[in-house]
């Protein structure tokens, strides 16, 4: 029989198919989808779009939060963007006033116990922008079979395709604020015989390295997937993003999801999955452990608290899928500021409201100047080795001024992490109050071996001062290991601080497959930084990568039900670029035949 009807058929519901944003709540209520995505993160955004490619799908991408950047409708704003098409979102220089000036509209509010972003791009619309690519050997070492880098050498190609970067984002081609750069270039590269590099251009060298950040800006504005994926995605009439929308739960029967259960302006309703639909879970690594044990999956004791507070939807106990890793592995890095005076230091202080007019007008005119990036000036790392031969990372950085006490224009901040390689881990723990997610107390220095490390490098970096003309401000400089140790586990506002860059809480292997399937499910998935091990560099990009390689592996379960010459098609098309057939061609008509 002829498949010309069915083509025409295809052809037609493609056209006749609106991108309605918002969604009205009625339609939302009534309409069934092939892909729910719930979070509009980096992980969100690059998997929903991706998935919509495939334009015969009905995608659905969830955000409870609202608008951001300028282009996804946030206004909020200093007067002197009036008259642009900038929010504060936009400006990379306006990346540290979201702690002197915080936004009620684009952070969490009595959403997590914990430090985050509950808007359109997640916790890349208020980051620093910071994109390093992970050496290899953070995927061999620490990541299951599958997900080597090898593995993922096809999705690295395709984020760096896709997703801007730069290490010079003055548009002007210019740098500026280098004082601390000249500084710690003679400090670490003279003195203690670290090389100066491009950091992504090489990026399996992590031990003694120094060189100029990574972001992952684009035309001297904040960049990231909202920027780039996302406004590809939002031009298919298949894809649909609706903030706003707070999933509550999601539907299930058995190990089969069925839908979401979301809260939009206080009224709640279900959206539906189609029968082949999947959901997959996109919220972070604090907010997606929660909402999987809301819907029934996790340690036992957590759902039979959750059961007695009324906040599993009244799902009987044999319906439970016990699984004690949901939330467990939380990860963050153990995080040091070391204050640094110096003669040849200029600090250089970020202003929301009243930048110096020079500056302001380097950057409306012509998007340069210091308000062009986040105001880091270097980056670097190096590896402590253990006994055993096992390594741990560590990273420094320089910030564009002083912090709490120190704050004279000679003295800047430095930013000491512990990476890949820790072993102090904690989990995702919901309150007593309002059953809301945050870290538990193990995540910094429940391992002592993490304080040795982090020491030891700190110790090191002293040892190259002298003849720098640098001074450390809040730890003496004679400091020993032990001193130092004592001191970054102590609790001052220097010390034992949230970097927020939360991961591993559901890890592969263990919460999820090597498909990202929830352990226990057959259609529902976690893609985001839950699944990613602490790597030796800030998480942003490799959460990215992350999202690339998931949609391989669902986009390819998705097409399962292909009769099996298209399948050996399909198959033979992967290979050779990483994308689904064109949806044009018969394996679609095959699914509307279906």
């Amino acid at each position: 029989m002829s498949t010309m009807p069915l083509v025409l058929l295809l052809q037609f519901l493609l056209v006749i198919r609106l991108n309605a944003i918002p969604i009205a709540p009625e339609t939302l209520a009534t309409t069934s989808y092939d892909v729910i995505v719930v979070g509009s993160g980096p992980a969100g955004v690059i998997i929903a779009s991706r998935l919509s490619e495939n334009t015969a799908r009905n995608v659905l991408l969830l955000e409870g939060g609202g608008p951001s950047y300028w282009v996804t409708g946030g206004t909020e704003r200093p007067s002197w963007l009036a008259g642009t098409n900038l929010s504060r979102v936009d400006v990379p220089g306006l990346y540290s006033s979201i702690y002197s000036n915080p936004s009620t509209n684009l952070l969490c509010q009595n959403k997590i116990n914990a430090y985050g972003a509950c808007t359109i791009g997640g916790n890349s619309a208020i980051n620093a922008g910071l994109f390093f690519e992970p050496p290899a050997s953070d995927f061999d070492l620490y990541f299951p079979i599958g997900w080597k880098h090898a593995d993922l050498v096809p999705s690295i190609n395709r984020l760096y395709q896709t997703q801007p970067s730069t290490n010079k984002p003055s548009q002007d081609g210019l740098y500026y604020e280098q004082s601390g750069y000249t500084a710690a270039k003679q400090w670490l590269v003279t003195n203690a015989g670290y090389s100066e590099l491009d950091i992504n251009a090489n990026a399996a060298k992590k031990t003694k390295v120094f060189g100029h950040p990574v972001y992952d800006y684009a035309n001297g504005q904040r960049g990231g997937p909202v920027i780039s994926y996302l406004q590809t995605a939002l031009k298919r009439s298949n894809f649909h993003l609706q903030s706003g929308t707070w999933v509550q739960r999601i539907v299930r029967t058995g190990a089969q999801a069925t839908g979401v259960i979301v809260n939009v302006g206080g009224t709640t309703s279900t959206i539906s999955l189609t029968s082949k639909g999947r959901v997959i879970v996109s919220g972070g690594a604090l907010k997606s452990p929660e909402l999987l044990m809301k819907s029934g999956i996790g340690d036992p004791a957590v759902l039979t608290t959750l059961a007695k507070a009324n906040q599993l939807g009244g799902l009987p106990s044999s319906s439970w899928i016990n699984n004690t890793a949901v939330g467990n592995g939380l990860f963050d890095n153990p995080n040091t500021f070391i204050e640094m005076e110096g003669q040849s230091i200029q600090a250089y202080n970020y202003q929301y409201d009243n930048p110096i007019a020079s500056d302001r007008d380097l950057y409306l005119t012509k998007k340069s100047g210091p308000y062009s990036f986040a105001g880091g000036s270097c980056s670097w790392w190096d590896t402590v080795t253990h006994a055993d031969g096992t390594v741990a990372g560590v990273q420094g950085g320089l910030g564009p001024a002083g912090y709490q006490a120190y704050t004279d224009a000679m003295t800047v901040t430095m930013n000491i992490y512990g990476t890949s390689g820790l072993k102090s881990f904690g989990k995702v723990v919901l309150d007593n109050t309002n059953y809301l997610p945050g870290p538990s107390g193990a995540v910094y220095y429940s391992n002592p071996q993490d304080a040795q490390d982090i020491a030891t490098f700190i110790r090191r970096l002293f040892d190259a001062l002298p003849g720098t003309g640098l001074t450390p401000l809040n730890l003496n400089q004679t400091s020993t290991i032990s001193q130092i140790v004592q001191y970054i586990t102590s609790y001052t506002p220097y010390t034992r601080g949230q970097v927020n860059h939360w991961s591993s809480s559901c890890r592969i292997g263990s919460c999820v497959d090597v498909n990202t399937t929830v352990i226990g499910m057959k259609n529902m998935h976690v893609v985001d930084a839950s699944i990613v091990a602490p790597l030796t560099v800030n998480p942003q990009m490799g959460v990215m990568i992350a999202a690339e390689r998931a949609w391989e592996l669902i986009n390819k379960l998705m097409f399962s039900f292909i009769p099996a010459i298209m399948t050996h098609v399909y198959n033979s098309q992967l290979v050779l670029d990483q994308r689904p057939p064109n949806v044009s061609q018969l394996a679609n008509a095959l699914r509307f035949a279906a």
